[in-house]
This record gives C-alpha cells, structure tokens and sequence, in this order.
C-alpha cells in the first residue's frame, strides 16, 4: 500500500523538495514578520495603555475637569491604536490603498446602516464640546435621573439614587431638555404645606418660619419665605421656599417636613387629608312624607 502511494505522488509530478523550500522560505520571510508584527502589536497595545493611564492620572492629580480627561485620554487610546495597526499593515507589505478602499467602502456602507449610531456620536462630541454636564453631576433627562458615572462618545452612563446603572444615547440627550441640578452650588428647597380650613393663618407663618430659623443648614440670607399661597378645596396651603448649599438639599428637605409637621401637631393644628362625605337619600321616605302633607 505504501508502495503504491509513493508510485502515486511519483506519477503526479510534485517535487516535494520545491515545496519544503517553499514552506521554509515563506517561514524564514513572512512568517517572521507576522511573528514580529504579533509581538510589536502586543508590546505596543501595552505602552499605549499605560502611557495613557499614566496621562489620565496626572490629570486627575493636577485637578482637571474629568469629563475631558476620560474623554481624551480614550480618545488617544484609540488613535494610537489604529496607527500602530495601520503601520503593521504597511510593514506585512499590504497595499495601504487598496485596505483603504475596502474599509472606505466598508464604512459607507455601516454609516447607512447605523445612522442612529452616528447620530450618537454627533450628540456626544455636542455634550462634550457645550459641556451641558460633567461627570459626577447629578441630572435628569428622558424621565430619567441619576450621577453622571461616565460620559463616553456614543453613550453616557448614570447611576440612580437606588444604584441602578442607566445607559443613555448621546443623541437622545443632546436632542432633550437637560436639567443639571449640579451646575449651581446652591439649590432652593420648596415645600407646600397644607392646613385645616379654620387654623390660626399668623400662627402657622410663625411656626413654620421659626422652624426654619432653626434649622442650622439653611441660609438666613436670603431669608426663609414662608407665605400662603392657595386657598384650596379643603386645605390652606403655604408656601415654604428656603435656600441651602447644593450637597444640603436632601438634608434640609427632610428635617423640615420632620420638624414642621412636629410644630403643628404641637398646636393643634390639624393638617387636612382627602375625604369624601356621602349623603344617602331616602326617596321612599320623602314621597311617604310628601303624601303625608
């Protein structure tokens, strides 16, 4: 059998000699450079990664605004990435024209496929140029709200008060209302308190207003406004608006409504709720007492 497999590939014409010195010498040329260009990949991914963690941790020492330190920093990343393949294409010996045909080619056609994709990127380079928000600020957007956790160039990331993670398109933020409660360093708490019909009008004011007086985070200046505002279907409802350091908010807010609600029960001020009075009539009883007359 093996005589005759050896008489086969004699009959056949291969001159396995040609084809072992094919082998070695595209191993001893090209298979080198692809060895090469494998561990200049590598090394190369590496520095780079380095380099750039480097550069995004002296900006975060020099106190640089951290939105255009993670965005540059990735930006770079990228960049220096692409180059060094590009450059080990040309090495390998492909023609760099022809690859950058095809991937023209190739991108035309992606960006009609994912219009909405690029959309995100338009609205991402928009939010880190015109900067409506940076990282750690607390917004909300679309019905949601949350902290800026990252902002990257397709989508931003927040994080809810309940620490649910909320991934949103840079092209739906950049084409909604934004509401950064962040931007300012101050914020105005406002609360509406509501009261029995009958209640003292000047003793509630007063009551209210010394509970703000008292609480130790919010301003004196400008004072605490504490006024009624509404005369309701079963309420007097007052309007109380006191302004706190941002980080404050929260803190004031809830010892407030705690506090308040403790001074008027205090008085005996009674604070209304919904209530629905049901008057059952009797007609059988009404047309005996009409026959009655």
């Amino acid at each position: 059998m093996l005589f005759n497999l050896l008489e086969g590939e004699a009959s056949s014409g291969i001159d396995w000699s040609a084809v072992w010195r094919t082998v070695v010498d595209w191993l001893t040329h090209t298979g080198i450079k692809i060895v090469i260009a494998i561990a200049v990949l590598l090394i190369s991914f590496a520095i780079i990664n380095a380099v750039t963690k480097k550069i995004y941790k002296t900006c975060q020492k020099k106190h640089a605004d951290e939105t255009i330190s993670r965005v540059a920093t990735q930006a770079a990343r990228i960049t220096l990435k692409v180059l060094v393949l590009v450059c080990l294409i040309a090495y390998l010996g492909f023609e760099i024209a022809a690859i950058s045909a095809v991937i023209s080619s190739i991108g035309i056609g992606i960006s009609l496929a994912v219009q909405g994709t690029l959309g995100n990127f338009a609205g991402g380079v928009i939010i880190i140029v015109m900067r409506p928000f940076k990282i750690g600020d607390y917004i909300t957007s679309n019905g949601v709200e949350g902290t800026v956790e990252d902002i990257k160039l397709f989508y931003t990331h927040i994080v809810t008060t309940d620490n649910k993670a909320v991934v949103i398109p840079n092209g739906t933020l950049a084409n909604n209302v934004i509401v950064n409660a962040s931007a300012k360093d101050t914020r105005r708490v406002d609360i509406v308190m509501q009261v029995a019909y009958g209640s003292d009008v000047k003793l509630v004011k007063e009551l209210i207003k010394k509970v703000c007086d008292e609480n130790e985070l919010a301003f004196k200046d400008p004072a605490p406004f504490v006024e009624m505002s509404e005369l309701n279907e079963s309420s007097l409802d007052f309007t109380v608006r006191v302004w706190c350091n941002r980080p404050d908010y929260w803190t004031v807010k809830f010892a407030l409504l705690d506090n308040i609600k403790k001074a008027l029960d205090e008085n005996g001020i009674e604070i209304p709720f919904k209530q629905v009075d049901v008057h059952v009539k009797d007609e059988a009883a009404a047309e005996n007492k009409k026959g009655v007359k």
